[in-house]
């Protein structure tokens, strides 16, 4: 059996749709219609440089380098957030278990 009521209440969706459409309100002029400043647009390419490739050094002088501040030691220093203090020792790292000091339960009595 056809019921045509959902028919003419899915027909009359997009009239509806069309006057809430209609119904809007008219934006505000572009300056001070409302006491609000103009909107303003920067481009997200705006200070763009294009790649340049860089000349590489020989590997020696890579080497050369990299003895020179500290070796590998000294980069995974930095990896790890730790500096030196500046006159070649590395810096204390903070304790990192300061603070969880947990006591330990009791021992329950063995019996035999």
């Amino acid at each position: 059996m056809f019921h045509p009521w959902p028919a003419r209440w899915l027909a009359t969706l997009p009239a509806l749709a069309a006057l809430t459409a209609v119904a809007q309100t008219v934006p505000a002029t572009a300056a001070g219609a409302d006491g609000q400043a103009p909107l303003s647009f920067r481009s997200a390419f705006d200070g763009y440089r294009p790649f340049k490739d860089e000349k590489a050094i020989a590997w020696k002088e890579a080497n050369d380098a990299v003895r020179a501040r500290g070796g590998w030691r000294a980069y995974a220093e930095e990896a790890a957030g730790q500096g030196s203090t500046g006159d070649g020792a590395p810096a204390q790292a903070a304790d990192p278990h300061a603070g969880h000091a947990v006591p330990m339960p009791a021992q329950k009595e063995s019996r035999p």
